[in-house]
């Protein structure tokens, strides 16, 4: 059953929150995570970011960037720009983007659970980002960023968190791309309430956050080595997640860009679709998915409408029936010899928040060759493929609205 904690959050006073409050730190870049701090010493992109306090040149990994996040960090702490709360609270999260909202519960969950695969996976991490993520929580001892779990929803859960947000809560603004954010803290009888059926729970999944997850999950385990006499209780068996109900979550499309048509002319590469789609030309108009197993492709300025025939997909199996699992199996692995997303340098990935438009350029520019746009998975099929055990492959789920960071962290001591 999954296992929750309350904590005592380290928090920025109300009157800097919005100043404080950042982008997670792998939706930015250095470049453009310096542009967005140019300007705010309060940016929380100071303490996941710390690149952007140094020169351009600067070895992003080396020992010193890690030290100056925590420096960072402390000094917001000194300065009275955080503080901690002096109860075990647990606390709501919710984000409201065109409309829609999502509360979720902002807990610390158990790397035991992890271990045991009470909360399931559907990516791999990488070798080299879980490696960046964990020198980060080692060395600054915190969960500076919650990762995005998913829960099924519960009734029960649903009644006591809208009783809590019926309240005023205590951070309350919109950020600069529209999204409100709003946290309640919770210290009262609702927070053992929250945790009861949270252990009536068989599993949570992850949705956003693979790489923080494994990496807090680890660097808790180091910590047992090393304190042979753990009793389980300490701050490291937990880390810093906020559990979304499945039912309010929104998956967009992650779409995909190529640099080379590796050696076909355009009409060689289109004859070769042809084995695995039907094909329409649209022109300029943009060609947006509408269901699954339909696509977008944009090349030489031109946008296509894709569908894949029959014999390419496998309704019944939880990875064969995804429309990336197609791409690669029918375009970028035997056309193009596109054959390890994770690391192959010709293939990129671009966030559905983005945009059509966003191909339009990239290809445009010359940048890039060809464009694929995706129908988003669903949450059924995310939790189907983590209950089965089965991995997506590599940027198949990108959720909107992002978690802010700074909010609420997780101390380690």
């Amino acid at each position: 059953m999954a296992k929750i904690k309350a904590f005592k959050g380290l928090r920025p006073v109300k009157e800097k929150v919005q100043l404080v409050a950042s982008r997670p730190y792998d939706v930015l870049n250095t470049a453009e995570a310096k542009k967005e701090a140019e300007g705010n010493p309060y940016s929380f992109l100071h303490v996941v970011k710390p690149e952007i306090n140094f020169p351009s040149d600067q070895n992003p990994y080396a020992p010193e960037i890690y030290k100056k996040g925590k420096e960072n960090f402390d000094l917001f702490m000194e300065n009275g720009v955080f503080f901690q709360d002096d109860k075990e609270c647990l606390y709501i999260y919710r984000l409201t983007m065109n409309g829609k909202s999502q509360a979720g519960i902002v807990a610390a969950a158990a790397i035991d659970d992890y271990f045991n695969n009470v909360i399931k996976k559907h990516e791999l991490t990488r070798p080299d980002k879980e490696e960046d993520r964990k020198k980060h929580v080692r060395v600054s001892e915190m969960n500076a960023e919650p990762v995005f779990f998913a829960y099924p929803a519960v009734k029960k859960l649903d009644e006591i968190v809208d009783q809590i947000v019926a309240r005023k809560a205590e951070y309350d603004f919109v950020a600069e791309d529209g999204i409100r954010h709003e946290l309640w803290v919770v210290n009262d009888d609702n927070v053992g309430k929250i945790i009861a059926e949270f252990d009536k729970l068989p599993a949570t999944y992850v949705a956003d956050g693979h790489h923080r997850t494994a990496a807090a999950a680890l660097v808790g385990q180091d910590l047992r080595d090393e304190n042979k006499k753990f009793t389980g209780k300490e701050a490291f068996n937990y880390f810093l997640a906020v559990h979304f109900p499945d039912n309010q979550l929104t998956i967009i499309d992650y779409n995909r860009v190529v640099k080379d048509l590796n050696g076909n002319t355009k009409e060689e590469f289109v004859d070769k679709l042809r084995k695995s789609f039907d094909l329409k030309l649209l022109g300029t108009a943009q060609a947006k998915p509408g269901k699954l197993h339909e696509f977008g492709m944009y090349l030489e300025g031109v946008w296509y409408a894709l569908t894949a025939h029959t014999n390419t997909y496998d309704d019944s199996d939880p990875i064969g029936v995804l429309d990336v699992t197609i791409l690669s199996n029918e375009i970028l692995n035997p056309v193009l010899d596109i054959k390890d997303l994770r690391t192959d340098k010709r293939i990129d990935f671009v966030g559905g928040i983005r945009g059509l438009g966003e191909l339009e350029k990239r290809v445009d520019s010359g940048e890039m060759k060809a464009a694929f746009a995706l129908f988003p998975v669903s949450m059924n099929q995310l939790i189907d493929i983590a209950d089965s055990g089965a991995i997506m492959p590599p940027k198949t789920t990108w959720f909107e609205p992002k978690l802010r960071s700074g909010l609420v962290v997780h101390s380690l001591k």
